[in-house]
């Protein structure tokens, strides 16, 4: 179930989103003692807030992960790098694209942290690859993250899966993934023509139904919890895309609350405090 923050053991593998959308985007994994973030979309000022709220500082980050180069991800990298000194870790190309990007007022000079697309690397015990992921950015990467015998795949922004986000989704524990929008919702609402056309191009923003197709496609017996990610204000409700998934995987046999748990993460607050291990987590 969804763990508050005083009921955590330092020996438990744990996931909290602080935000998740296109105003922003930061997730924990880690224990009660330690972690790391994924992405830095928000304000410095409020990643503290909710680490505090944990128990934790910026003391306890290892180092943030950076999935691309787009405001909503990174707009608090300087401030992290920079004056925290947090290292900053992505491939040469991001931390290019992060170099170029004038939403970043404060440039990374001493906390660059490179590593190579697809090559496995460890970070104070937790086991990180990545696979590239279709996005218009300068370049996208996923995460595949093993900890304490569990392991955790991220895809936010997907245009478009490919053979090698599916390799690693067929042997999630748990899965952190994009469902931006109802196709319906984006066709009929307000967007003009060529930004509905960027959201629903190869490297655009993956929907509900794209989604709810590659789970089912790639669920595996040991695959526990599902969080849907980065769900569009105007083009998406978390209703929609939870009901639009959970019947994609039931046309497969699939039964959700029993096979496996899916929630989608709010846009503009905090999640529960979610314990990753063998079990599917059960609502309070």
């Amino acid at each position: 179930m969804g763990y508050s923050a005083h009921k955590m053991t330092d020996n438990q593998f744990i996931f909290r989103s602080f935000a998740s959308g296109s105003s922003g985007n930061c997730y924990f994994l880690g224990t009660s003692a330690w972690g790391i973030l994924v992405d830095a979309g928000i304000s410095a000022r409020t990643i503290q807030k909710n680490l505090r709220e944990m128990g934790l500082d910026y003391a306890n980050i290892m180092g943030v992960l950076i999935t691309h180069d787009h405001a909503d991800h990174i707009r608090a990298v300087g401030t992290l790098g920079e004056r925290v000194h947090l290292p900053i870790y992505s491939t040469p190309l991001i931390h290019q694209g992060i170099e170029h990007n004038y939403g970043v007022r404060e440039k990374l000079h001493t906390s660059q942290r490179y590593f190579e697309k697809g090559v496995e690397w460890d970070l104070n015990g937790m086991r990180i690859n990545s696979f590239g992921i279709s996005h218009d950015s300068t370049e996208c990467v996923g995460y595949v993250i093993d900890f304490m015998g569990q392991r955790v795949v991220i895809a936010t922004d997907c245009g478009q899966p490919n053979l090698t986000m599916e390799s690693y989704l067929n042997t999630a524990n748990h899965v952190i993934i994009e469902a931006n929008h109802d196709e319906q919702l984006l066709l009929n609402g307000p967007y003009p023509t060529y930004l509905k056309e960027r959201i629903l191009s190869p490297r655009g923003h993956q929907s509900n139904t794209t989604c709810g197709q590659l789970l089912a496609r790639n669920w595996n017996p040991n695959m526990r919890n599902v969080f849907l990610c980065h769900l569009s204000h105007e083009n998406n409700k978390p209703n929609v895309a939870v009901d639009t998934i959970k019947d994609i995987l039931l046309e497969e046999g699939i039964m959700p609350g029993e096979d496996l748990f899916v929630a989608p993460l709010e846009r503009l607050a905090p999640s529960p405090v979610y314990v990753l291990d063998n079990n599917i987590i059960t609502p309070k």
